[in-house]
Formats: structure tokens, sequence, C-alpha cells
């Protein structure tokens, strides 16, 4: 019961957002982010305190502002992953996406060990969703179920419209692997907190911050290219795309080195942060205390 009702005013919201078109959907998107920033003041505190441990060097006022476009921004998100399934062909992908960086993609296939896609809940991080199966690609994305069974399935048959398949990550490590062992592109999102067996405390914006070695293990191992890649929302809400160069986890599998090497993807996910600030999603407790669950 309690499933249904989530569910009912979730889907009454969705079917509106797909009905308008996609300029207006958005707009609405935005405007109920910037409501959300009103109604979720315990949420838009976590973002503030975030912030400002991870940007010391920002002002009062920037933080403030960055915060603003941050709500905004996702409300737009929100709305664009209810919408999913309307972006089709290559008229779509010429109009709304700007890629670059193909060329190292098809660098890293070419080794035939597949290729992981490191990226976290920055800008548009569906877009590879449809993008990359309009390329060809086999793309697969690590997904944790969410709590809702019925909103959980809502978004599963959206990602998976334009040929992207879902490994779920509760049996993530032998899903991963098989799929790199078919020379697939696996996407996985490393900027959420994560603790237990096969998890690390390691840096991230100068915090610790629990952090899985599932990637790092397995890139280390099998000697798995790893190619950072964000998908930013520009103004216009057209999205800037980009493959980073191929990179490989060097060393053994010791404490020590799971612990460079980690701390190594998360440096290259706080980079990509960097770029836009007001794009990532600082509403998570990324930094709970390393005492906590």
């Amino acid at each position: 019961m309690r499933n249904w009702l989530e569910y009912i005013p979730f889907i009454c919201i969705a079917t509106l957002v797909r009905a308008l078109p996609r300029t207006t959907a958005l707009n609405l998107g935005g405007r109920l982010g910037q409501l959300a920033r009103l109604l979720q003041k315990r949420r838009a505190a976590i973002a503030r305190e975030n912030m400002q441990r991870a940007l010391p060097e920002l002002s009062a006022e920037e933080v403030a502002t960055a915060i603003r476009k941050m709500f905004r921004h996702m409300g737009i998100c929100f709305v664009d992953m209810l919408r999913l399934d309307k972006y089709r062909g290559q008229r779509d992908l010429e109009r709304y996406f700007c890629i670059s960086g193909e060329e190292n993609l098809h660098d890293a296939l070419a080794l035939g060990r597949g290729c992981i896609i490191l990226t976290g809940h920055i800008g548009f991080w569906e877009a590879g969703t449809f993008f990359l199966p309009q390329a060809g690609v086999k793309f697969e994305v690590v997904a944790k179920p969410m709590r809702n069974p019925l909103v959980d399935a809502f978004f599963a048959r959206m990602r998976q419209t334009s040929g992207t398949s879902l490994i779920n990550s509760r049996k993530g490590a032998r899903g991963i692997l098989k799929s790199l062992q078919n020379n697939h592109v696996v996407g996985l999102l490393l900027d959420q907190h994560l603790k237990g067996p096969g998890c690390l405390a390691v840096p991230f914006f100068g915090r610790p911050a629990h952090t899985t070695t599932i990637i790092t293990q397995m890139a280390t191992r099998y000697r798995i290219p790893i190619i950072p890649a964000f998908s930013y929302r520009r103004a216009n809400n057209t999205y800037e795309c980009s493959y980073e160069k191929m990179f490989f986890l060097e060393g053994d599998l010791s404490e020590a080195n799971l612990v460079a090497n980690t701390t190594l993807l998360n440096q290259k996910l706080e980079q990509g942060i960097r770029r836009d600030i007001s794009q990532w999603f600082w509403l998570h407790r990324r930094w709970r205390s390393c005492c906590s669950a």
C-alpha cells in the first residue's frame, strides 16, 4: 500500500511532464527544483554544509548561489529522466547532444577487454543510456534498485528504451566481469556513500569518504581501461558530453595500493565536479562519519 501511495503522485507528475513539449517540461522541472529548495530545508542544509566543507575557498554568497542553481538543475534533470524514452534516433542525438572524445572509447574497446565508464551524479548522468547505444556500443549500467519497486520499474524502462542494459548492484561484481569479458562498456557511478566489505574510507575533496573498491580490484586485476565521462547540461538544455582518455590502474591488490588507486578514482570524479559545482548532487550525505552506518 505504501508503494502505491508513493507511486500514484509520482506517475501523475510523470504523465504530465511527458505530455508537455520538451522546453515547457524542462522549465517546469526547474521550477519544481526551486520549490524543492524551499520545502526541503534539511536537504538544503546538507548541501550547504557539504559544499562549504568541500570548497572552503567559496564565500557564503557563492555557496548560496551554487545551491540555488543546483536545485534548479536537479529539477530539470529529474524531468528529463521521466522523458528519457522521448529521445530517439540520430536527429535527437545531433539536436540535443554534443559529444567529444569518441575516439578514446573506440581505442579502449579495441583492446578487447571491455571498458569501465567512470562517472557520478554529475550533469545529466542518465544521458549515456541514450547516446551510447545510438553509437552502436553495448552499454550496461550498474544500478541500485530503488526501494519502491513500482518507481524502480518505471526508471528501468526509461533506461532500457534505447538499448542500455542494467546490472543489479547487489550482484555487481559478477555481472560487471561478464560484461567486460564480452567487450561491453560498463557505466558506474562512484560518488555514493557505501560501507561494508569491499569499501574503504579514502579522500574525496580532502575528507575521508567510504568508497567501493570493486572497480579498483577488477580494473587492476584484469587491466581494464577506465574512461572518465561526464555530460554537462548547457543553459539551453542541450548536453555537452565527453569521454576522456583511458587510463589503467597500476600495482597489486595490497591494501595500500587499493587505497592509492581508489583515491585516484575519487580524484577523477572531483575534477569532473569542479568543472561545474552546481551540477553535482550535493544533497547526498557523502561524508558520513567513519563510525556511522
